[in-house]
């Protein structure tokens, strides 16, 4: 999944982690408050709102702090956010896809077009870089859960499309109908997953020299500071010699 999560390692490593924490929580709050006003406010019956709840989880936040989100889907209070998606390229004609939810739209994407553009890139039409990406499941398993073979069988029987074991972790691919189905699959054979949720993910990869590199990782990282982005993906893939000295 180049250029989609093994990054944001380096950009978590920046700036004070109170703050960032801070506003982590509230992103995933967001979230789940989205994903419960679309559906049924229980993570059983509704598969966005587990998924919303497995990635708050992973990132240890409190329970209070969730069933709290999932009950101001319900109140009259409630913020309502509409679900954008901006696309665009970055530095080395690396592909971007940004997806958010905002409360007020120009804003947002004024300040997502003034990311691109600091950072010597262009925002584009929506459909401009997208077909560059395949929308897919993905589940998550930390490495020690199954061997290779074991995750494999188990995927393959959960209706799952491949699967990339690697030194850290298992990456089950599902197509977006599958998704929900697979999940439960796993989950009955392996418990919660570190990760499920839909994603982009990017049918082939642009490699970027350094000077570009560091460009498109700097408006990763700003896009990521944005209170309105929820998930950023790109296309690209860096030197080891780079990724070493930004996670420095």
């Amino acid at each position: 999944m180049a250029g989609h999560s093994q990054f944001k390692n380096i950009m978590h490593k920046k700036g004070k982690q109170d703050a960032i924490r801070s506003k982590l929580f509230s992103k995933l709050a967001r979230e789940i408050t989205v994903a419960a006003k679309l559906g049924l406010p229980d993570p059983g019956m509704n598969a966005r709102l587990r998924a919303a709840v497995l990635a708050a989880r992973a990132e240890n936040m409190p329970k209070d702090n969730i069933e709290r989100a999932i009950k101001k889907a319900s109140g009259a209070e409630g913020e309502s956010y509409d679900e954008v998606r901006y696309e665009g390229y970055a530095p080395g004609g690396v592909a971007v896809i940004v997806e958010a939810l905002t409360d007020n739209r120009n804003r947002t994407a004024g300040e997502i077009r003034a990311s691109f553009t600091r950072a010597g890139g262009s925002l584009a039409e929506t459909g401009a870089v997208s077909f560059l990406f395949d929308r897919v499941g993905l589940i998550l398993y930390g490495r020690k859960v199954a061997d290779d073979e074991a995750m494999l069988e188990a995927a393959i029987e959960a209706g799952a499309d491949d699967v990339l074991s690697g030194p850290e972790e298992h990456e089950i691919v599902t197509s977006v109908e599958a998704l929900a189905e697979a999940q439960k699959a796993l989950e009955a054979r392996f418990g919660e997953p570190r990760k499920a949720a839909l994603v982009w993910r990017p049918q082939t990869t642009v490699a970027v020299d350094d000077d570009a590199g560091e460009k498109v990782l700097r408006l990763i990282g700003q896009l990521e500071d944005n209170d309105d982005v929820q998930n950023v993906t790109a296309n690209f893939e860096i030197s080891d010699a780079l990724m070493a000295r930004m996670q420095g």
